[in-house]
C-alpha cells in the first residue's frame, strides 16, 4: 500500500510540473509573436522595392502612341506607392506621337496612372521645333491635358525672348507659354523689357499678351529712351508694334514728354506714337500741357499733332483753344488752326482767330483770321483795382 502510494505521489508531482512547465513555455514565447510581424513588415518592404540599373521609362497613350520615354542610370519602383523613381533622368515628352520637348533632370518620379511626369532638380526642357528652352527645378507633365508645367526659379530662352519667371504652362499642340509671378521678359528685337505678373507668349504668332499691369521699357544702345504701361497689352514681335489699353501712358526721356490716354499704339519701329482716344500730353521741362479727342507723337521729329476739342495750357495760366494744333517740342513752338482761341492772365485779355504761331511759355502767339479775310477778334478784360 506504501509503495502504491508513493507511486500516485510522484505521478502526482510530475503531472504538476508538466502542467507549470507548459504554462512557463507559453509565457516566454509571447513577447517573440509580437516581434516577428516588425521584422516580416521590414522584409516585405524592402520586397516591393525594386531597383533597376540602365532602364528605359516608356509609357503610351490608349492609340499606342508614346507620351514620354525616359532613360535613367538607376530606377527604383515602390509597389504600394506605384511609383516609379529614376536618377539623372533624360528623354523625350510627346504628344500626338512626335517629340515636343527634350528633358534632363536630376530625379524623376512617375506614376502608373501614366498620367503624370514628375521631374525635379536643374531641369532644362527643350523644345527641339522652336527653339525654346525651359530652365527650373520642378517639371511636371500631364499629357491628357496637352499641358507641361516649369517652375520655381523659372528661365526661358530662345532667339527672341527671354524671360523670367516663378511659373511656366505650356501648351504644346498651341505654342503658346503662360508666364506667371514676377514675369521680366526681354525681347531682341525691337529691345523691350517687360515686367507684369503674368504674360502669355504665342510663339508662332510671335505675339506677348499681358492682361494685367504692365511695364514696358524701350531700350537703344542699352539706354532706357521710352517707357510705356498700362493695365493691359499686346506686343507683337515681327511688326515691333506695342499695343497699350486701360490706362495707357507713354514717356520720352528726351524731352521729358508725357502722353496719357485709355489706349495707344506704340510703333517701335516707325518711332511712333498714335491714338483715336481723348490724350493728354505734357512737357514735363517747359510745364506746358496739351490735350485733344486724338492725336499722334513723331518721336524722331519731336512733333506732336493733336485733333479736335484742342486745348494748351501754360504755367502761368495761358491757353489756346483750336480744332487742330501742332506742338514742336524742341522749337517749343505750336500752329493752332480752326477757331483758334488766345487767352492770357497778366494782362488779362483773349484773341479769336483762324490760325495761330508762337510759344505759349513764354506767351508770344500771334492770331490771325483766315484766307478769306475775316478779322481777328480782341477782348481786353480791365484788371479791377483795390
Amino acid at each position: 500500500m506504501k509503495n502504491l502510494s508513493y507511486k500516485v505521489f510522484n505521478l502526482y508531482f510530475l503531472l504538476c510540473a508538466f502542467f507549470l512547465l507548459t504554462l512557463a513555455s507559453c509565457g516566454t514565447n509571447k513577447p517573440s509573436i509580437n516581434e516577428e510581424p516588425d521584422e516580416t513588415a521590414s522584409v516585405q518592404e524592402e520586397e516591393s522595392k525594386f531597383t533597376f540599373q540602365g532602364v528605359a521609362l516608356e509609357q503610351f497613350d490608349e492609340k499606342g502612341q508614346p507620351i514620354w520615354k525616359v532613360n535613367a542610370k538607376q530606377a527604383k519602383y515602390t509597389k504600394e506607392k506605384q511609383i516609379g523613381e529614376a536618377e539623372n533622368p533624360d528623354g523625350e515628352l510627346y504628344q500626338d506621337g512626335k517629340i515636343v520637348y527634350k528633358v534632363t533632370a536630376q530625379k524623376a518620379d512617375i506614376r502608373q496612372d501614366g498620367k503624370q511626369l514628375f521631374l525635379k532638380g536643374q531641369i532644362v526642357a527643350t523644345d527641339p521645333e522652336n527653339g525654346v528652352v525651359l530652365r527650373g527645378n520642378e517639371l511636371e507633365w500631364r499629357p491628357q491635358e496637352d499641358l507641361l508645367i516649369v517652375r520655381n526659379q523659372l528661365n526661358g530662352t530662345h532667339k527672341q525672348l527671354q524671360a523670367v519667371a516663378q511659373e511656366a504652362k505650356v501648351k504644346t499642340r498651341e505654342q503658346r507659354i503662360d508666364f506667371f509671378g514676377g514675369v521680366v521678359a526681354k525681347s531682341v528685337e525691337p529691345q523691350l523689357q517687360m515686367r507684369t505678373e503674368q504674360l502669355t507668349w504665342m510663339i508662332k504668332q510671335e505675339k506677348l499678351i499681358g492682361d494685367r499691369p504692365m511695364q514696358i521699357d524701350r531700350f537703344q544702345d542699352n539706354k532706357v529712351t521710352q517707357r510705356g504701361r498700362g493695365d493691359a497689352a499686346s506686343v507683337f514681335l515681327k511688326t515691333e508694334i506695342v499695343n497699350i489699353t486701360k490706362n495707357a501712358f507713354i514717356e520720352l526721356l528726351d524731352p521729358l514728354v508725357q502722353i496719357a490716354s485709355n489706349s495707344m499704339t506704340w510703333n517701335i519701329k516707325a518711332e511712333r506714337v498714335k491714338t483715336n482716344a481723348p490724350l493728354k500730353v505734357v512737357h514735363r521741362t517747359e510745364n506746358v500741357t496739351v490735350s485733344g479727342n486724338r492725336g499722334e507723337l513723331k518721336i524722331p521729329q519731336k512733333t506732336v499733332y493733336v485733333q479736335g476739342d484742342v486745348k494748351g495750357v501754360g504755367q502761368k495760366g495761358q491757353s489756346i483753344q483750336s480744332n487742330n494744333l501742332t506742338w514742336y517740342l524742341d522749337k517749343q513752338l505750336v500752329e493752332a488752326s480752326g477757331n483758334v482761341t488766345y487767352s492770357q492772365t497778366s494782362p488779362r485779355f483773349t484773341f479769336k482767330g483762324e490760325t495761330a504761331t508762337g510759344n505759349l511759355q513764354t506767351e508770344n502767339v500771334v492770331v490771325k483770321g483766315g484766307n478769306s479775310g475775316d478779322r481777328v477778334i480782341t477782348e481786353i478784360i480791365p484788371q479791377l483795382k483795390n
